[in-house]
C-alpha cells in the first residue's frame, strides 16, 4: 500500500464533556489495483469514486485515548456536509478495513460528504477497551468536535450513519446530542435482551468479555443499551431513515419490528425500508439501499429539509 501524505495534527480542542479532543495522526491511503478489480465487480464505477475522493487513516483523542479510524474528504474544494459512520461487529471482528471503508463509503463521500469513523476505543491498535455501548460512545461523539477542524468538513451539518452494532451506537448518541441532523441505520440491534433468544452465545462471547460489571446486573447492562426501551428519548430533532431485511439472521426482523412500532408511537420521525430477501448486508439490494442513504442525507441534511407535519390531515 502507498502512503501519500502523513500528517500530525496540532489541533486540540474540548468536547461537550469536557474532555481534550484533537486530531493526532492523519495517513492518506490508496488501495492497491488487485483491490480495486475486485471491487469493481460490485461497484463499476470505482475509480471514477477513487479519482474523487481521497481516503485517509486517522488517530485522534477520545477521553485521553488514542484512538483509531477513517476519514474521506471529497477532493474538490468546498465545505461539505459530514457523516459519521459507526462501524458493526466487537472488538477485531467487523472493524473497518481500508477495502470496507472505500466500498461501502466511498461512493456516498463522493457526493459531496465528508465522512468519518471509528474503529471504537481499544480496536486496532487504539488504546483503552470497548465496552459495547458503554464510554465508548464518546469515541462517536467525540468526532463531532474534531470534525470542526477537518478541512472542507463543514460542522454544522452532521448526520450519522450505523450499521449491525453500529446502529446501537448510533441510537445511543441519539439520545445524547441534538446535533445530528439526520441518521440512517441498517440491519440495527435495537434488542440486546433479545437477541440472547437467537445468539445465546453473545453472553458470553460478547457481552461478558466487553461490557463493565456485566454478570453483576446482565439485565440492566442490556436493557441500557437497547433502543427499544429507550425509544422516547431519542431526540426528534433528527429523522431517521431504518433498513432492514427480512432474512437477516443476525439481527432478526422482528427485533426491527418491535421497536419500529415503539419510534410510532413516540411520533419520532422515521422512514421505514424493510428488503424482501436481504441479508444483514443487504447485499441484495445494494443499489437501491445506498440511492436511499444518499437521497435521506440529501434531503435532511444537506439541504436541511423539515419533517412533514404527522398529524392527522388530508381528505
Amino acid at each position: 500500500m502507498k502512503l501519500l501524505l502523513s500528517i500530525l495534527s496540532v489541533f486540540v480542542f474540548v468536547s461537550s464533556n469536557g474532555q481534550e479532543v484533537s486530531l493526532v495522526e492523519k495517513k492518506a491511503y490508496v488501495l492497491p489495483d488487485s483491490v480495486v478489480q475486485k471491487i469493481a465487480r460490485d461497484i463499476p464505477d470505482i475509480k471514477t469514486v477513487l479519482s474523487s475522493v481521497r481516503f485517509y487513516h486517522i488517530q485522534y483523542l477520545s477521553d485521553g485515548l488514542k484512538v483509531k479510524g477513517y476519514l474521506a474528504v471529497p477532493n474538490q474544494q468546498g465545505s461539505y456536509p459530514c457523516i459519521i459512520y459507526n462501524r458493526g461487529g466487537n472488538q477485531e471482528f467487523g472493524k473497518i478495513t481500508d477495502e470496507s471503508f472505500v466500498r461501502l463509503l466511498g461512493e456516498i463521500s463522493s457526493k459531496g460528504y465528508v465522512v468519518i469513523a471509528s474503529q471504537y476505543r481499544g480496536n486496532d491498535g487504539g488504546e483503552g477497551k470497548e465496552e459495547f455501548g458503554g464510554k465508548d460512545v464518546q469515541d462517536v461523539l467525540n468526532l463531532i468536535p474534531l470534525l470542526a477542524k477537518i478541512p472542507g468538513a463543514d460542522s454544522s451539518r452532521i448526520g450519522m450513519f450505523g450499521w449491525s452494532r453500529g446502529g446501537m451506537m448510533t441510537y445511543l448518541a441519539l439520545t445524547k446530542t441534538t446535533k445530528i441532523k439526520a441518521a440512517v441505520v441498517g440491519s440495527g440491534l435495537t434488542d440486546l435482551v433479545k437477541t440472547l433468544e437467537s445468539r445465546p452465545e453473545f453472553d458470553s462471547l460478547v457481552y461478558a468479555p466487553i461490557i463493565p460489571n456485566y454478570n453483576a446486573n446482565k439485565l440492566q447492562a442490556l436493557k441500557e443499551r437497547s433502543a427499544v426501551y429507550f425509544a422516547d428519548k431519542l431526540h426528534k430533532t433528527t429523522p431517521l431513515l431504518i433498513l432492514q431485511g427480512t432474512a437477516d439472521w443476525r439481527v432478526p426482523t422482528d427485533q426491527v419490528l418491535n421497536f419500529v412500532s415503539k419510534l410510532y408511537a413516540v411520533k419520532h420521525p422515521f422512514r421505514f425500508v424493510l428488503y424482501e430477501g436481504g441479508q444483514h448486508s443487504l447485499a441484495e439490494h445494494r443499489t437501491d439501499y445506498i440511492q436511499q442513504v444518499i437521497a435521506w442525507f440529501d434531503m435532511y441534511l444537506r439541504d436541511g429539509k423539515k419533517w412533514p407535519a404527522t398529524e392527522l390531515h388530508g381528505n
